[in-house]
């Protein structure tokens, strides 16, 4: 860059300045040319040595490997699978809806190996939606209903006002009554804020985040995924033969 600036620059002051009287001013004006290009470089070689200001201010760190706990929340595969997918998501973010499918492709390629934990970062500043749906799922899983409604959701995302997902609720053919109670119950509330709290631990800023074996999946592909499941299968030790 620095080469090129200086020659463009060259070749502008030849042209404007042709006349020998004025090569003292040329040669000054070249002067500072360099000293701006120096200190340019010096300040991009200070940018890309610094940590990226989400790094600095304690986001995930993609080379860390995080201690994650399942605790309540909803989980779904073998409970001694080699393999865990924590996802952090928002039932009202665009982004976790296409993530879905991604993370069912993962598990299809892994049937055995994966077990998948959902946790609630509701971010409510922007998705006003957010809580209330994030609760409903929480009351629906009372009643053994989570993942239903967990689909419903994602599938009506632009339709998560309290009347629309208490209708989901009843084509969920739940207890309304108890669906109500728990839906406003300490229970369920502090059940979504643990895992606002946990998030904020872990340093996630955004959604949706998903960690793989407590690993930042940050190519979100199933190549992404593939990348830490195949090594981590590797690294597990050989079963033994079964006795006799």
């Amino acid at each position: 860059m620095r080469a090129a600036l200086l020659i463009l620059s060259l070749g502008l002051m030849t042209a404007c300045h042709s006349d020998s009287a004025k090569l003292d001013e040329v040669r000054e004006q070249q002067r500072q040319i360099l000293e701006r290009l120096t200190a340019i470089e010096k300040k991009l070689e200070r940018g890309a040595a610094r940590p990226p200001a989400a790094a600095r201010a304690g986001a995930v760190d993609p080379k860390q490997t995080y201690t994650i706990p399942v605790g309540d929340s909803p989980a779904k595969g073998p409970a001694d699978a080699p393999i865990t997918i924590v996802e952090f998501s928002d039932y009202q973010c665009p982004y976790c809806a296409r993530a879905e499918p991604l993370i069912r492709e993962a598990v299809a390629a892994y049937p055995q190996q994966t077990r998948v934990v959902f946790k609630h970062y509701p971010l409510v500043s922007i998705h006003p939606q957010a809580m209330n749906a994030a609760l409903a799922a929480t009351a629906a899983g009372r009643q053994g209903k989570f993942w239903e409604m967990h689909e419903k959701l994602f599938a009506n995302q632009r339709a998560l006002a309290p009347e629309q997902v208490r209708e989901y609720a009843r084509q969920l053919n739940l207890d309304l009554a108890r669906f109500d109670a728990d839906l406003a119950s300490d229970e369920v509330k502090n059940a979504v804020r643990q895992d606002i709290a946990l998030a904020g631990r872990l340093g996630v800023r955004g959604t949706p985040t998903i960690f793989v074996n407590g690993r930042l999946l940050q190519n979100r592909s199933l190549d992404g995924f593939r990348e830490i499941i195949d090594p981590a299968l590797k690294a597990q030790p050989a079963t033994p033969p079964p006795a006799g």
